[in-house]
């Protein structure tokens, strides 16, 4: 009896161990699978640029599909009309005035500004030139929830000792202090953070490659991966092929004998027909799709959460003048719309019944709370404080109405004005530091923002610029000053210059761009390159 007990023993021993070893032996694939995020930040992409709204140009077919495979935000904005100040909201959830990066890391500030000869009413503000180490960002947050952080492209928050790899990210290609690609977008980069490919190689894909690389790397466990592409800033460059595709693509829509349009400080293109940046805008959406199709080979693609966005509106006016934002008025550096409104689509693949497109304002700030929430990871309310997560909005719930607060008390290399602005439901209020008016426009009625009806709503502009204020002041906001060496004359025999001079040089190079013997130099490598 006893010696069958023991056998009978030894039997149960022996199941409960194969059993055991079939559960150890569960291929992964049946494992519940963890949620990884892949972030696209394209630079100075314009709402209009994507065919997903407005295809009588540009063809952006992967861009495109994001957004018809997610949730496309129709009031989506940046936190800045400029770079940085907007990359830095994107990480720490909070506004430029709360964050003190207001303008882009490089911007001459004080009585630096009077370098730039532009005889300008006032000083710019001061503001931060690198990401307070304080913050914790949103990849040092994922990390702390076990995540691998990964960070491909373009940085532009603070010299070395402020680069990716100092604020959460354990893999940095490509990240430094730069603002646009050094190199152009052709090997060789002139990138200390990218080695150099063969000659001819293009940034953007090579970016994209190498987060495919990433993604196939650390597959096997969570990962956030942050492509950040130098593209489309200037200077803007193609191949021979996309701008002869484009240039072809102008001529068929017919060519305007003038596009642009002088503003209060530079003259703004009203057309979209530069094929240059045309086949710019659309060798990064071929990097966007070599990414996606990565994720669907890698067996990613449905628990992969995909953002794509942009840290500014498209470039109308300054730099390399790329594109018309039109119906939105003005565009990067402006208060405009066209400066801060930007295409924001959220992708997520195990979301049911994800809402297609929605109407609800939001903003850069909102990533941060708004992924953490996605993947389950605990918010962190004093970290992203201008932030609120837009889970809700995805699965077609109300979002509480907040207010957006934008603050650039900067003139920029673009054509804005210093000037801050809030955005509450319909109504937004821009305040300007030069004579301190207020302009008021109804979105809903007005997106050009062509009708100030300020004097109509006397009291809704007082209530909106009390709020303004009190929230800037609350976070120690820093304000242009007067400039006391300001010469009125000096300041209009310069505009005049630039309405005459500058504006006409402007159409002859656009219309020598859509010529059909159009050569940029021997090798087209470097093709355009516009200096203020």
């Amino acid at each position: 009896m006893k010696s069958m007990k023991i056998i009978l023993g030894v039997v149960v021993l022996s199941s409960l161990m194969a059993c055991n070893n079939k559960k150890e032996a569960t291929p992964s694939s049946q494992k519940k699978a963890h949620k990884n995020i892949l972030f696209i930040l394209a630079d100075d992409y314009g709402y209009n640029d994507v065919s997903f709204r407005n295809d009588s140009f540009y063809e952006t077919p992967n861009i495109d599909q994001i957004a018809k495979d997610g949730t496309a935000f129709n009031e989506g904005y940046a936190a800045c009309q400029v770079c940085s100040p907007s990359r830095a909201s994107i990480l720490t959830g909070t506004f430029p005035a709360r964050h003190g990066i207001t303008d882009w890391i490089g911007a001459r500030s004080g009585e630096k500004w009077r370098e730039k000869k532009r005889f300008s009413k006032l000083l710019p503000a001061e503001y931060k030139h690198e990401l307070n180490k304080e913050n914790i960002t949103l990849p040092e947050a994922l990390k702390e929830a076990g995540y691998t952080t990964f960070f491909a492209g373009k940085w532009h928050l603070g010299e070395k000792g402020s680069w990716p790899e100092d604020h959460g990210f354990d893999i940095n290609v490509g990240g430094y202090h730069a603002g646009g690609p050094k190199g152009g977008y052709f090997a060789p980069y002139k990138n200390p953070n990218l080695k150099d490919g063969p000659d001819g190689e293009n940034l953007s894909m090579r970016l994209a490659e190498e987060t495919v690389q990433f993604m196939k790397t650390h597959k096997e466990q969570p990962f956030f991966a942050y492509l950040s592409f130098y593209a489309v800033h200037g200077p803007i460059e193609t191949t021979q092929i996309k701008w002869e595709k484009y240039r072809n693509k102008a001529a068929v829509n017919g060519i305007a004998t003038n596009s642009y349009k002088m503003g209060k400080y530079l003259p703004i293109r009203h057309t979209q027909d530069n094929p240059v940046y045309a086949g710019l805008v659309e060798s990064m959406d071929d990097a966007v799709g070599r990414v996606l199709q990565g994720l669907k080979d890698l067996g990613l693609d449905e628990n992969t959460l995909v953002v794509f966005t942009s840290d500014n509106g498209g470039v109308a006016a300054g730099d390399a003048f790329s594109t018309s934002n039109l119906p939105l008025r003005g565009g990067k550096g402006y208060q405009y719309e066209g400066g801060i409104k930007e295409p924001y689509f959220i992708k997520v693949p195990w979301m049911k019944s994800q809402v297609k497109q929605t109407n609800v304002p939001v903003s850069g700030v909102d990533f941060y709370p708004t992924l953490l929430d996605l993947v389950g990871v605990d918010l962190k309310p004093n970290a992203h404080q201008d932030g609120v997560s837009l889970k809700p909005v995805l699965e077609g719930k109300k979002l509480t109405e907040r207010s957006l607060i934008w603050h650039y008390p900067h003139y920029g290399n673009q054509g804005g004005e210093p000037s801050s602005i809030i955005r509450k439901g319909d109504w937004k209020l821009i305040h300007y530091y030069e004579d301190g008016r207020n302009e008021l426009y109804q979105l809903k009625k007005d997106m050009g923002e062509q009708k100030d009806v300020s004097q109509k709503h006397p009291d809704l502009v007082a209530s909106l610029h009390k709020e303004l204020f009190e929230y800037l002041h609350k976070v120690g906001a820093k304000f242009p000053e007067k400039d006391p060496l300001y010469d009125v004359q000096k300041e209009q025999k310069y505009l005049k210059k630039i309405a005459t001079k500058k504006l006409q040089a402007l159409e002859k190079q656009r219309l020598n761009m859509l010529k059909k013997d159009y050569q940029p130099n021997a090798d087209w490598w470097g093709s355009h390159v516009t200096k203020d």
